[in-house]
């Protein structure tokens, strides 16, 4: 044997959090993914794994680890994360080894729909993780938290002055018209932002912006949208997964749940309730569609 199958993982983690400088979070979910393949895969095989065996990793043993996890009750989104933690375990462990052929699976494209919970986390989870510096993905991680905890537009959530913190209970955010509207915050939005604002190396005046590019000017709408369309296709999430996304997939999550369209219209900050209303509809399509796929008689 070259290698047994837990040094390996602790130094595949060790690797991320040296070298790739990932996250303590996403350190400890990609050596989970890799000591669940290699507990997989010797029961699978029924034989030990070492980085001999692991050389010979095909598309058919992923293919059965990823139907095993999907019986947990993985969904699309989590199910392609887990993909792409398995493929860099397999390339640090075999640097020279031709990695096996497999697309993760796919979310369907077709009329706008809202993301699932799942899929809004693995997302911000997914820009999170491939940013260059900890205290980048606690930001990036924070800002897509904002857009679907609060409901916020990305350019709202970007002129958020740093003189909002210290944090309460709720936020004031400027919006269209410069009209002021106050929304709750989420706990783990909360804890988001103040993990972020604890982490950035840059001087958080009162009257300069919260969230700071990698230089420290203010944060560009541009990178957020770039790093979102990049983990979506590693995600394998459709086109229309984009940042103002998010803050769809927060209404119809809202009015699936009971939200009177009142409440959602001043939550939104939308000056007329028609703009809101699109959201029945949103919310209609959905069901429809959990209909057709979950009736016998569809």
């Amino acid at each position: 044997m070259n290698d047994l199958p837990l040094p390996l993982t602790l130094r595949w983690a060790a690797h991320l959090a040296r070298d790739r400088r990932r996250s303590a979070h996403t350190v400890r979910a990609y050596q989970a993914t890799a000591e669940r393949l290699v507990a997989f895969l010797q029961g699978h095989w029924g034989a030990p794994v070492d980085v001999a065996a692991l050389a010979d990793v095909t598309a058919a043993d992923l293919r059965a680890f990823l139907a095993a996890r999907r019986e947990t009750g993985l969904g699309n989104a989590s199910a392609a994360r887990e993909l792409s933690a398995v493929r860099g375990f397999l390339a640090f462990a075999v640097p020279d080894g031709a990695a096996p052929r497999l697309r993760g699976p796919r979310v369907g494209k077709g009329v706008p729909r809202p993301i699932s919970p799942d899929e809004a986390l693995s997302l911000a989870g997914e820009v999170a993780d491939d940013a260059s510096e900890p205290w980048i993905g606690a930001r990036d991680w924070a800002v897509l938290l904002l857009l679907y905890g609060a409901g916020l537009r990305i350019g709202e959530a970007l002129a958020l002055p740093a003189s909002v913190l210290p944090l309460g209970e709720t936020l004031a955010v400027t919006g269209k018209r410069d009209k002021t509207r106050i929304v709750p915050l989420l706990p783990q939005v909360r804890a988001a932002l103040e993990r972020y604002a604890a982490q950035v190396p840059w001087a958080l005046a009162p009257d300069a912006p919260l969230f700071r590019g990698a230089k420290g000017g203010p944060l560009s709408p541009g990178m957020i949208r770039r790093s979102v369309r990049m983990a979506r296709g590693r995600l394998g999430l459709g086109e229309r997964t984009t940042p103002h996304a998010l803050r769809h997939s927060f209404a119809t999550h809202l009015l699936g749940r009971g939200a009177d369209l009142r409440a959602l219209q001043e939550l939104l900050g939308h000056a007329s309730l028609s703009s809101t209303q699109i959201y029945t509809a949103v919310d209609a399509a959905h069901l429809l569609d959990v209909y057709r796929h979950a009736h016998p008689r569809a």
